[in-house]
């Protein structure tokens, strides 16, 4: 059986007994966690339980950028794909992957994709690249291909492309950034496509978010539903260090974990775990890896652990949608926000077109926030385009930050620079 269905005490075992086994092999082959057990005067065999893990020190990004030959504990022609995280945060990180790595991601997606409702027979078109040192884009590919169902790798952008595939093919699933189907939408009603009755039947959305802590639809969400009511909506979450994916089920109620993947610590500002349902920084500990495992790692993303059964029957606990990344907070007039927020009132203002959001630090030393958009409705001018938007952003961040607008065609060179997989909605120059 599914262990994902078993009681939570029943998981808990199974978790730790993998935790074992990877504590050991950590202390068999890795560089790194062999120096860190002795400088920190660890045994790792006294490592047993989840809650042993807090004698452990954390592993931080700058750990992976300053020692990333260390984390390998393979060697290198053992290797069989190479990866590198986006970078969003500094400079891309290097992963190597062995083939049961490889094959331990395909299991990870064919597991969210059938949490998701996806099933042998479906065609799912992916929205995202595949190249690029992407890992998510080749984990989607081989997830589909273990489920048995079908694929069409169109890749990112170009929405002429992708309802050409649409209608020629007839995909039942899109995966996507959420807020490129606004575009796809966009299109479509200025091409005269009848996009509602359409083969698409359900969008899987990565990298943002659909819903808010109470698990309501969000701005974005909630836009895309309103355009599309025809479709379900799942949102997921993963990142290239966690090797795994927390996908929402049908009750849209918090992304499963799959507990022989991954173990989760939820810690607050103390660095200590804070109780269910708090939100926290989102620290991960890999279970199975093989190529470069990670122990107690620091995502700095936040979010909130969720341990009431599902009504999908599964007793694994789920994560509550992002509120945003830790090192990503802004203090704006005594008001704290996180990026997440901003682009929520972005994409639920109609003529907004593409935009980036830049924060600085003023010469008094505070956070200072500029958004800069392109205007959807030429109707309206500059003046009359940034007092309502700051009104909007008033009425629901209670402040406003600048507004400038620019180009539509200067804004997506920021969106899309040469180099980037991901869309660039967000730079931090403080």
């Amino acid at each position: 059986m599914d262990i994902e269905f078993e009681s939570v005490e029943r998981i808990r075992a199974f978790q730790e007994e993998k935790l074992r086994a990877q504590i050991a092999y950590l202390a068999a082959h890795s560089p790194y966690y062999q120096r860190v057990f002795a400088e920190h005067h660890i045994d790792p065999s006294s490592i047993r339980t989840i809650d042993d893990l807090q004698r452990l020190p954390f592993t931080e990004k700058a750990d992976l950028q300053r020692f990333n030959n260390d984390f390998l504990c393979v060697p290198k022609e053992d290797i069989i794909d190479y990866i590198t995280t986006s970078g969003t945060l500094g400079d891309p990180v290097l992963f190597g992957c062995t083939e049961a790595d490889l094959q331990r991601l395909a299991y990870n997606e064919h597991k969210s994709f059938a949490c998701a409702g996806l099933r042998k027979g479906d065609i799912l078109q992916l929205m995202t690249t595949i190249d690029k040192r992407f890992m998510a884009g080749l984990a989607y590919w081989m997830g589909i291909r273990r489920m048995g169902a079908s694929i069409i790798r169109v890749g990112n952008g170009i929405p002429e492309l992708q309802w050409d595939t649409i209608q020629r093919l007839h995909p039942t699933a899109i995966m996507c950034v959420p807020s490129f189907i606004l575009r796809l939408i966009e299109y479509a009603e200025q091409h005269n496509i009848d996009y509602r009755h359409s083969s698409i039947r359900k969008i899987i959305g990565i990298g943002e978010g659909l819903r808010d802590q109470q698990f309501r639809l969000n701005l974005l969400g909630q836009r895309i539903h309103d355009k599309w009511p025809e479709v379900e909506l799942y949102a997921t979450y993963s990142s290239t260090e966690m090797s795994a994916t927390f996908s929402e089920c049908e009750h849209a109620c918090g992304g499963h974990v799959h507990p022989e993947l991954i173990i989760v610590e939820i810690i607050g500002d103390d660095d200590l775990p804070v109780a269910d349902g708090q939100a926290g920084e989102i620290v991960i500990t890999s279970l199975g890896v093989e190529g470069m495992p990670l122990l107690r790692f620091r995502t700095g993303d936040i979010a909130a652990k969720v341990t009431e059964p599902c009504a999908c029957g599964r007793h694994s606990y789920r994560l509550t949608p992002l509120i945003g990344r830790k090192h990503n907070m802004i203090k704006l007039k005594g008001t704290t926000i996180y990026p997440p927020a901003i682009n929520d009132v972005l994409d639920n203002t109609p003529f907004v077109g593409n935009y980036v959001v830049v924060v600085r630090t003023s010469a008094a030393g505070t956070d200072e926030v500029i958004v800069r958009i392109s205007l959807n409705d030429k109707r309206k001018t500059a003046d009359e385009a940034i007092k309502a938007l700051k009104d909007h952003f008033r009425s629901r961040l209670r402040v406003a930050p600048q507004v400038e607008i620019l180009p539509a065609d200067v804004i997506r060179q920021i969106n899309f620079p040469a180099k980037s997989r991901k869309p660039v909605k967000f730079i931090d120059e403080r």
